[in-house]
């Protein structure tokens, strides 16, 4: 017997170019300016962006409040990253597997993720949904993270100083 898993599904709407949107999401610039939840950053240390490649990078907290929450929760406070990414659609699909091999008694799985961008004529919408984790409290730390994340995305590229497009 199969069992269906659980997606969990955001939206947002950028007033921006698709092209920015994108390279946001497939450059070691444009991620390392976004990706990780407030209080951590991240550096690529590899990025073959096409299906089978990978993305690897180092998620690394940031700020005093975070490595004392990392601490007391048992986790490192900089961990390596893994993404294997299963298709690339340029300016439409991304997405990809990433492994969940930092939580603490839990063996190392994946989570599928979906970023699904759609052209507007005042901008870009974004879908993005994602594999529950392996129980409840995991699962809303992932939501709370990815909310977190879109923020700063948001930010970012209402941001006047952001000049991607070619």
């Amino acid at each position: 017997m199969t069992t269906k898993t659980r997606r969990i599904t955001m939206e947002r709407f950028f007033r921006a170019p698709m092209e920015d949107v994108w390279d946001l999401w497939t450059t070691k610039e444009g991620i390392e300016s976004w990706w990780g939840p407030e209080g951590f950053r991240v550096e690529v240390r590899k990025l073959d962006l096409r299906v089978g490649g990978q993305l690897l990078y180092d998620m690394i907290a940031a700020n005093p409040e975070t490595i004392a929450f990392m601490k007391e929760a048992g986790m490192p406070t900089s961990h390596p990253a893994s993404i294997t990414f299963t298709e690339v659609t340029p300016h439409r699909r991304l997405a990809y597997d990433h492994a969940a091999d930092f939580i603490p008694g839990v063996a190392s799985y994946n989570v599928a993720t979906l970023v699904e961008l759609f052209d507007d004529p005042k901008g870009v919408r974004m879908v993005l949904s994602f594999d529950a984790m392996h129980n409840d409290e995991w699962t809303e730390r992932a939501s709370m993270g990815w909310a977190s994340e879109l923020g700063k995305l948001e930010k970012l590229i209402n941001s006047p100083d952001l000049n991607l497009t070619r």
